[in-house]
């Protein structure tokens, strides 16, 4: 009983700990979910839905964070906002619904894509 308690309070340590440096790779812009969604998918054996779930859930208050940082620091244009919040809670509602229907090999395949896609971009735009 003594193992499996330890055992446990490592897993939560380490979810934890996941979930703090998701928090500041997001804070920055960079993408908490390129780091957490793969953690919890190859490292705790978390389902590739319920993965994307948490990221989801978990945007919500690291790009409020985030946002409100920019507003103070002035980088946000406040007429134009919700050009962009309007479609981003939209798109993103209906592509979970999406998701859900998606086997989870396909989807994590589908993840995959993006993360090399996105690190493509990023390689070939940065000066």
């Amino acid at each position: 009983m003594m193992i499996f308690t330890l055992v446990h309070m490592l897993r939560l340590i380490l979810l934890g700990l996941s979930g703090a440096v998701a928090g500041i790779l997001g804070g920055m812009g960079m993408g908490g979910g390129t780091i957490l969604i793969p953690m919890l998918t190859i490292f705790f054996s978390i389902g590739q839905h319920t993965s994307q779930a948490v990221n989801l859930i978990s945007f919500v208050p690291m790009s409020i964070c985030a946002l409100v940082v920019h507003i103070k620091n002035g980088l946000v244009k406040k007429e134009k906002l919700w050009l962009i919040i309007i479609p981003a809670v939209i798109l993103g509602c209906a592509l979970s619904f999406v998701a859900k229907g998606i086997d989870g090999k396909i989807l994590k395949k589908i993840f995959g894509a993006f993360l090399l896609i996105l690190s493509g971009f990023q390689f070939f735009t940065q000066k």
